[in-house]
C-alpha cells in the first residue's frame, strides 16, 4: 500500500508535467506560425514594420524647432529660407502643426497651419502677408509645391499608419545598416504619389529614404534624412532633411536645429484666426 501511494502522486505530477510542456509547445507553435505568416504575406509585413515606427514616435505630446530651408535650383543657384515650426500631437486625431516664415522680409510672416487626420482629408490654410488674408488649401492642391519648394504641402503632414496599404519589398543592408524597404500606396483623395518606397533602419524604425512615384509611376522625387539625434531619452529626430526633384534637376533641404519639447502648446494655440499675427 505504501508503495501505491508513492507512485500515486509521481503519476499525477508527471501528467500535470505533461499538460505543462504540451501548452507550452502549443504557444510557441501558435507564435512561430504567427510570426511565419506575417513573414510570408509582404502585406502584413510591411503594415507590421509602418506600425512599430509610428509606435516609437508617440506620446511626445508637443516640440518646436528652428529651421533654415535652402533652395537649389538646377544650375546651382541657392536661396535661403528661415522658419520655426511647432507641433501639437494629436490625441484622437492626427497632430497640428504651424509652420512661421521670418526670413527673408518679402515672406516674413508667412505661415502654414495643418491639422492632419487619421481619416479623411487633412485641413491646411496658408497665410500670405502680401495679401492679408488667410486660404484654405483645396484638397484638389496638396501637391502642389509648397512656398516654391520641392516639398509638396502633402509632404508636410505627419504620415498615418492608417491612410496607406503596404507591401514589403526585401531586408537589406545599406552602408552597413541594414534596412526594411517598404512600399505603400496612399489611400487618401488627391494625393500627387502613386506610391513610395520607404527605407527604415532595422536599429531603431527611423526613415531613411522614400522615392516618391507621380501619377504616372514614375519616379518624381528621393528624400533623405540623417545625423539623427534622440531626444527626451525616446524620440529621434533628424538634424537633415533633403527632397530632390529627379525630373527637374532641383532641391530643398532643411537643417533642424533648436529642437525643444515639453513646451506645453494647447489646441488653442493652434488656431487658423490668429495665424495672421505671428510675425
Amino acid at each position: 500500500m505504501r508503495k501505491a501511494r508513492r507512485t500515486m502522486p509521481q503519476t499525477a505530477s508527471t501528467g500535470f508535467s505533461s499538460a505543462k510542456l504540451f501548452a507550452t509547445a502549443f504557444l510557441v507553435f501558435s507564435a512561430t506560425m504567427a510570426n511565419a505568416q506575417v513573414t510570408a504575406n509582404p502585406a502584413n509585413k510591411g503594415l507590421a514594420i509602418a506600425s512599430v515606427a509610428d509606435q516609437r514616435d508617440h506620446g511626445f505630446k508637443d516640440y518646436s524647432a528652428d529651421v533654415t530651408m535652402k533652395l537649389r535650383s538646377k544650375t546651382g543657384g541657392e536661396s535661403q529660407r528661415q522658419l520655426n515650426i511647432k507641433v501639437l500631437e494629436g490625441r484622437d486625431d492626427g497632430d497640428k502643426s504651424l509652420i512661421v516664415f521670418s526670413r527673408p522680409r518679402d515672406i516674413n510672416g508667412t505661415a502654414l497651419l495643418t491639422f492632419s487626420h487619421k481619416t479623411g482629408n487633412d485641413d491646411q490654410w496658408i497665410y500670405l502677408p502680401a495679401l492679408k488674408r488667410v486660404k484654405r488649401i483645396s484638397s484638389t492642391n496638396r501637391s502642389g509645391a509648397f512656398v516654391g519648394s520641392e516639398f509638396a504641402y502633402e509632404d508636410l503632414v505627419r504620415p498615418d499608419v492608417a491612410r496607406y496599404t503596404y507591401r514589403w519589398l526585401r531586408d537589406e543592408t545599406i552602408e552597413a545598416q541594414p534596412v526594411h524597404i517598404v512600399e505603400r500606396t496612399p489611400t487618401y483623395r488627391n494625393s500627387g504619389y502613386k506610391r513610395q518606397i520607404v527605407w527604415y533602419d532595422q536599429a531603431e524604425f527611423r526613415i531613411l529614404r522614400i522615392d516618391f512615384y507621380d501619377r504616372n509611376n514614375a519616379l518624381l522625387k528621393r528624400f533623405s534624412a540623417s545625423g539623427y539625434q534622440i531626444y527626451e531619452r525616446k524620440y529621434w529626430r533628424p538634424a537633415l532633411m533633403l527632397m530632390v526633384n529627379l525630373q527637374n534637376g532641383k532641391s530643398t533641404s532643411l537643417v533642424w536645429k533648436n529642437y525643444k519639447f515639453g513646451n506645453g502648446y494647447s489646441d488653442s494655440y493652434f488656431n487658423k484666426n490668429r495665424i495672421k499675427n505671428l510675425r
